[in-house]
């Protein structure tokens, strides 16, 4: 019973405070339509350079024009994004793999190191729910999770 009360505890210290350092885009966060949350590792560790970053935006449109807003997922400089910038996808993109590939366990790692990271399906889950995101995208464009 203890350890229940402890980990409830410490499950919620780790969430207000990853919380706090959650940044929203104005654009997901004030969207009149659904959000699909997007992962970020097809950009980083899934295509070369100029195509990842090339196909990160289709995928957005692709969202756009389905009617939903998209939310790319992404840690910049140690801080969790949802929502990121075309700057911020190029920036992804042009460091590939040399960015850190951020599973759920990865995110505090990343954020303590300030690092650039792309989100895996897992952390993404994790980042999107956090923002109130019920829907997500893999890179792959025919498939969705709720």
């Amino acid at each position: 019973m203890i350890w229940r009360q402890f980990y409830r505890c410490r499950r919620a210290y780790c969430s207000s405070a990853l919380s706090k350092a959650l940044r929203v885009a104005k654009d997901v966060s004030s969207a009149d339509r659904p959000v699909v949350a997007l992962e970020s590792t097809v950009i980083t560790h899934g295509l070369p350079y100029l195509r990842n970053v090339e196909t990160a935006l289709q995928i957005e449109a692709a969202v756009k024009a389905n009617g939903a807003q998209p939310a790319t997922i992404g840690i910049i400089d140690g801080v969790p994004h949802v929502g990121l910038s075309t700057n911020q996808l190029e920036r992804l993109g042009q460091a590939g793999p040399t960015a850190t590939k951020v599973s759920r366990r990865d995110i505090a790692v990343c954020m303590a190191r300030r690092a650039l990271g792309g989100t895996t399906v897992s952390a993404t889950m994790i980042l999107a729910h956090m923002a109130g995101i019920d829907m997500f995208s893999t890179g792959r464009k025919d498939l969705c999770h709720s």
